[in-house]
């Protein structure tokens, strides 16, 4: 299933039927909830039934604003996506949401950075959004288990971390730049919307990748 809009937190323990995701920025009121909105957005129409899959999206921030709402602008360039703002509430990130997670997904190495240092063996599922990108690109899809198997879409999910979580060594950022989403807070819409195109392009074939279903 995907989460339901705001915490999208459920129970203590990380189920074997569900895939979690978790998006990390700073605030948790920009980056992160474009991200976890689009990539919902994009999972609905991969997968047809928004509750199909196992697949479970949330965001958080390092400095996360508990509590608040998304930025308004953040919120206008979800809505150009066809991706639904509602209902959400930012977050701080927490321990238990890094334990939970099955991929983190970060807007910069900062972030992961920061999310390794936690600890729970966060390393081998923690990437930045475009690290990630770059690594599923590398992946044959042959290689990986058919969404339509016995163990779906989530026995496919947990094989293409373990196989990016391999190359990672061997197919490095091109410069310091690259696995970099930069923060819009404050600027303009027109910004907001180079990001929001920016992560909506890192984000196309991860879900490609997870759900074996390029874009219709």
């Amino acid at each position: 299933m995907i989460a339901p809009q705001g915490r999208g937190i459920a129970g203590p323990e990380t189920s074997t039927d569900t895939f979690r995701i978790l998006h990390v920025s700073t605030g948790n009121v920009c980056r992160s909830p474009i991200t976890e909105r689009l990539t919902r957005h994009a999972l609905s129409e991969r997968l047809g039934d928004p509750d199909a899959g196992g697949l479970v999206v949330e965001s958080a921030g390092t400095w996360g604003h508990e509590g608040a709402p998304m930025e308004a602008h953040a919120a206008t360039v979800l809505t150009d996506f066809g991706a639904d703002p509602h209902g959400f509430t930012g977050r701080e990130l927490l321990d238990e949401h890094v334990i939970r997670a099955d991929l983190v997904l970060t807007a910069t190495r900062d972030h992961r950075a920061q999310v390794i240092s936690m600890g729970h063996s966060a390393g081998l599922r923690t990437f930045t959004l475009k690290e990630f990108t770059r690594l599923v690109r590398a992946i044959d899809p042959t290689t990986l288990p058919a969404p339509d198997g016995a163990g779906g879409v989530v026995e496919r999910a947990r094989a293409l971390v373990q196989a990016a979580a391999a190359l990672r060594g061997w197919l490095l950022a091109p410069d310091a730049e690259a696995d970099e989403v930069h923060d819009p807070y404050g600027a303009p819409i027109t910004f907001f919307r180079s990001i929001g195109e920016e992560i909506q392009v890192a984000l196309d074939p991860v879900v490609t990748a997870l759900t074996g279903v390029p874009a219709g």
